[in-house]
């Protein structure tokens, strides 16, 4: 009977490192955007303008974004360690990101077609009233982007949906993505677009009396944020899935370990366990078994592959072996 401990071959299962980072200026973030929110809204119904209402809202949907995000981060943590989740964690926060993608469309549509109703039904503006507080609302947008921007936090920030190794994929090997903060900063960006469009608006409609642009920038901005959510839905839905890894990255894979001996992978799968990290299950045959270790060695470039599973079936015969 063994009697001594057996740390050393477990696996962790924490993937939330490269999420945590930005619970803390989330958190921030949330508490500019509540106060800019209700003071766009309020300036929104009171001076009469569609593009600053459309801000408002935006704020106040982010922030109840902003909210998702925080809980993700929250649950993520805290839950690190249940073994109830088979791998940990780590997509919870892909999750926050998937469900901040969502309520980004809707407030888009929302942003649709109340725009499209003020611009078959205007309605007066007091536009230096408006304009002041567009501004004010672009300055926090502008700080909020700053203190969310990951790649201004994070240097090494590379935006790929799979693992790589050294050689050809080195220049993205140290991506990390934190779909979670991701979000959020669109969220932001959102709000920083639809600013600068009510500022536009209000100050040709101001000076020139083209009170249509304020609807039309509604617009606009509702079909620009509608792009970025779909785009965000892209980066990770497959995730969730259990997809996003590409043919040429499992070839190389597959490629490594037939590369040594007479080894012939028959089963491969490689699926994504968190923002940057992956786990793989590889069946070998082989005239010449060698401890799992010798193979996870064979992988050792592949540095996203946090969680690697071998299956070895050794072979007495000519014929176990497959086609290359």
């Amino acid at each position: 009977m063994h009697t001594h401990s057996i740390e050393q071959w477990q696996h962790s299962h924490d993937f939330n490192a490269v999420s945590r980072h930005g619970e803390k200026r989330t958190r921030l973030v949330l508490a500019l955007t509540a106060v800019t929110m209700v003071a766009e809204i309020t300036a929104g119904l009171a001076f009469g303008s569609m593009a600053l209402l459309a801000d408002g809202w935006h704020m106040g949907t982010h922030a109840a974004a902003f909210l998702i995000t925080i809980f993700a981060y929250r649950y993520a943590a805290r839950n690190a360690g249940n073994p109830s989740f088979a791998f940990g964690t780590g997509k919870v926060s892909v999750l926050g990101g998937f469900a901040s993608a969502i309520a980004l469309a809707s407030v888009a549509l929302l942003m649709l077609l109340e725009s499209v109703q003020r611009l078959f039904q205007p309605q007066p503006i007091h536009f230096n009233e408006a304009i002041a507080v567009a501004v004010i609302g672009l300055a926090v947008n502008l700080v909020s982007a700053f203190l969310l921007d990951d790649h201004h936090h994070r240097a090494d920030d590379h935006h790929d949906n799979h693992p790589h190794g050294h050689g050809d994929h080195e220049e993205h090997g140290h991506g990390h993505h934190d779909h979670n903060l991701r979000a959020a900063y669109l969220h932001v960006l959102a709000d920083a677009l639809t600013s600068v469009l009510a500022i536009v608006a209000l100050v040709f409609g101001k000076f020139l009396g083209w009170n249509w642009l304020d609807p039309l920038m509604g617009i606009v901005g509702a079909l620009v944020i509608t792009r970025w959510s779909f785009g965000l839905l892209r980066q990770t839905g497959p995730i969730l899935l259990d997809s996003g890894i590409t043919p040429d990255m499992l070839k190389a894979i597959r490629t490594a370990i037939e590369a040594d001996r007479d080894n012939r992978v028959s089963d491969i799968h490689v699926w994504p366990v968190g923002p940057a990290d992956y786990a793989a299950i590889i069946a070998i045959v082989t005239h010449d078994p060698q401890p799992p270790d010798h193979y996870r060695g064979l992988l050792r470039e592949f540095r996203q592959l946090s969680h690697v599973s071998i299956e070895i079936q050794p072979c007495a015969g000519e014929s176990c072996i497959p086609l290359a």
